[in-house]
């Protein structure tokens, strides 16, 4: 009876042992989870500062042309006045636009830039998907001149070039601009080149295999099979070059003599040009555009509402397709093979 008596008291003492672990097990787990999620909120709120900083040096600029571009000059001119005008002037987009007489050069521009992207993304698809499916003599080599065409700059070729187009009597037109696209070179063309390859690269060659048991050649295959499937890559590489070739100033400007040739981004010299002229040349400008004279409007909001006009295409194009953009980055492996 004792021993029986000696062993429930020995279990009693273990069951209570055991719910003081159980308890200090507990509160250990609870502050540790407490410690955790504590952690994981101040990175995350750290994350989004720092998104956030970075998301202001990159906006300012666009912030700052917005708001300059629709104040008065008084408004430029005071110290209290940052960034919210204290009268909103929308004519400053419009002496813009009749200082740039922008809309024969905005059609330049379009046809231009439509064209070289069509041109790039025919080409360097193809390039790239042989660089990335095809085993052939001088390959390594090859893709090396590639790359070496993507990192020297254009302004230590454009001698030759500008020569070479001299002599096939190509200067004052589109051909210059237009035709190397379509055979992988223009304006960045190195680059989309190896933005499409690192994607094909990614590619299962079993697609191609069944492509090719159906009896697919490698043209039908290229174009019926892994080019839809590149339409990820396709958005980046259609909004590198749309953007690129839009802003271009520095080849049309040698290649291009014509004024009737012109695009519409260097039309914005003409606005500051005005804005920097004497005010009896600024009053005389204006006269000529059939604007009323006697107040200072040729300022620097109407550079901004100049640059700001010039920019809209781009930023409009870019935020329908910013979704697909951003998609495409993260699936055409620009990161790594």
């Amino acid at each position: 009876m004792l021993g029986s008596t000696g062993s429930s008291q020995s279990k009693a003492s273990q069951s209570v042992l055991s719910d003081k672990l159980r308890w200090r097990l507990t509160l250990l787990r609870r502050k540790y989870v407490s410690f955790t999620g504590v952690k994981k909120l101040v990175l995350r709120v750290f994350l989004y500062l720092l998104i956030l900083g970075l998301a202001f040096v990159f906006l300012y600029p666009f912030l700052y042309m917005v708001s300059n571009s629709l104040m008065s000059n008084a408004d430029l001119s005071s110290s209290s006045v940052k960034w919210l005008p204290t009268q909103i002037k929308f004519e400053n987009y419009a002496v813009a636009i009749d200082l740039m007489n922008p809309w024969p050069y905005v059609k330049n521009s379009l046809f231009v830039t439509v064209v070289a992207s069509l041109g790039h993304i025919i080409s360097c698809s193809f390039i790239a998907y042989g660089f990335a499916r095809f085993n052939f003599p001088g390959k390594n080599i090859l893709f090396a001149c590639v790359i070496l065409a993507f990192i020297v700059p254009i302004q230590t070729l454009i001698i030759p070039l500008y020569l070479t187009f001299s002599r096939l009597q190509w200067l004052d037109t589109y051909i210059p601009l237009l035709l190397p696209t379509f055979f992988g070179f223009g304006l960045k063309g190195a680059l989309f080149i190896f933005i499409f390859r690192q994607f094909f690269l990614t590619l299962p060659k079993d697609l191609e295999s069944a492509a090719k048991i159906d009896g697919c050649g490698f043209l039908m295959t290229f174009w019926r099979i892994v080019f839809p499937l590149a339409q990820s890559t396709l958005i980046v590489v259609l909004v590198l070059s749309v953007v690129w070739h839009w802003n271009d100033f520095y080849e049309p400007g040698l290649y291009i003599s014509r004024p009737e040739l012109g695009f519409l981004p260097p039309k914005l010299n003409s606005i500051i040009a005005a804005a920097s002229a004497t005010p009896d040349e600024q009053q005389e400008l204006l006269r000529n555009l059939g604007l009323a004279d006697g107040e200072d409007v040729l300022n620097n909001a109407v550079v901004m509402a100049g640059a700001l006009f010039i920019s809209a295409p781009v930023l409009v194009f870019f935020g329908f397709a910013q979704r697909k953009f951003m998609q495409g980055i993260e699936r055409s492996g620009i990161t790594g093979e």
